[in-house]
């Protein structure tokens, strides 16, 4: 037992704590309660509405529902209520969002740790990185509150964060189920599989492997994400009649408040707000944390570092498909995303852009020449991740 004790690797139990201490203390700053139910619980309402055998639930005017036939529906993608099923056959209404939300997020790191150890980093710099990578970021106000927004986007973060882990050590039959649930949290994770698949193609075919051996490989994974596609579609059909609506178009701003969901023309605002757009206004010869957001350059320093990152590639010339398939369908994600209308509405910094964090991780692990990280990363880093403390104190104050 004491050999076994001295193999094991002390690092994702070091990263649990840190995280719990970081919590904890955010949770006595403002007042948040770090196991209890979220007041915006509509995850739990329609996991205990399918405990009582049917798709509605129960109207409440402070959540999200959509109308459809005279009764109301979740609108978001059901997965989390999977999730939180056996917890509210066990508490009802009072499950342990805040909890969840956490374990989520942890479970993240831990996994982003893992893969950066597997392709040769240090410990200590992929433990510090992992963390600061997933907190320096907009992602960290949400984990403090298991509202029905933020649970769907810490859940698809752990799941797409698990799906890069297990390519790197070869399980895609595992990452690809990942993945697929994933997208069954949030929709446009979908684009995440061409820089997946792409950089599993390369590197089993730099191994030898023939393409009817990969595709071999492949087959159960993609038999279990298409029967979770099929399981979403499913539901989907049961409530609204249609496998791809999910019941954002039957919320009453889309359905009869002459709002439009998606559109081209929501795309200047956005931009000018999550890609210009500074952190504070000056009201009063004082600076205001702006509370609907700013530019995700500033709100996920981590994703402005892949980006620098790819500019110093191409002109050291030692860009590679892999890289360059990353980065591009990062840009198609955050173009799908620009989309929206509201872009996530109320929060800290670009909330819609913590989904965007794994091409973030999955670019660091394909830069292998920089196992080492420059000291001014870890300063811009450190300094994104006091700002997201600020903010997550500012915004839940």
């Amino acid at each position: 037992m004491i050999r076994r004790l001295r193999k094991m690797d002390p690092y994702p139990l070091f990263l649990c704590l840190m995280m719990t201490g970081m919590w904890l203390v955010l949770d006595m700053i403002t007042g948040k309660s770090f196991l209890g139910p979220s007041p915006y619980n509509s995850y739990t309402l329609q996991a205990l509405s399918w405990l009582h055998g049917h798709t509605w639930v129960e109207n409440n005017e402070i959540l999200e529902l959509a109308i459809y036939e005279g009764r109301y529906y979740v609108s978001f993608p059901p997965l989390p209520s999977v999730i939180l099923l056996p917890f509210a056959a066990v508490f009802g209404m009072k499950t342990p969002d805040n909890l969840l939300i956490k374990v989520y997020a942890c479970t993240a790191v831990v996994f982003l740790y893992r893969a950066l150890k597997n392709v040769s980093f240090r410990r200590a710099d992929a433990a510090l990185w992992s963390f600061l990578a997933v907190f320096s970021s907009s992602l960290l106000p949400l984990t403090l509150e298991g509202a029905v927004w933020y649970q769907a986007q810490a859940l698809a973060l752990m799941l797409a964060t698990g799906a890069v882990y297990l390519m790197t050590v070869d399980r895609m039959t595992w990452a690809l189920l990942l993945y697929a649930l994933s997208v069954a949290a949030r929709p446009f994770d979908a684009v995440l599989f061409i820089p997946l698949i792409t950089v599993w193609i390369y590197i089993n075919a730099k191994g030898g492997m023939t393409l009817r051996e990969m595709a071999a490989k492949l087959v159960p994974g993609f038999a279990l994400g298409l029967t979770v596609a099929l399981a979403i579609g499913l539901y989907n059909y049961l409530r609204f009649h249609d496998p791809l609506e999910f019941g954002h178009n039957y919320l009453p701003e889309f359905s009869f408040q002459g709002g439009v969901q998606f559109s081209l023309s929501h795309i200047g605002n956005n931009a000018k707000t999550f890609i210009w757009g500074l952190p504070f206004d000056l009201i009063d010869g004082t600076f205001i944390l702006k509370k609907f957001g700013f530019s995700f350059l500033i709100a996920c320093p981590v994703l402005t570092l892949m980006i620098i990152s790819f500019a110093v590639d191409l002109f050291r010339k030692r860009m590679d498909v892999l890289r360059l398939v990353t980065l591009c369908t990062f840009l198609v994600h955050f173009f799908l995303l620009l989309l929206h209308r509201t872009f996530g509405g109320y929060q800290f910094g670009a909330r819609y852009c913590a989904d965007l964090l794994p091409y973030a991780f999955l670019y660091r692990l394909l830069q292998k020449e920089k196992a080492k990280t420059p000291v001014w990363e870890w300063i811009f880093l450190g300094l994104g991740f006091a700002f997201s403390v600020y903010g997550s104190i500012v915004m839940h104050l």
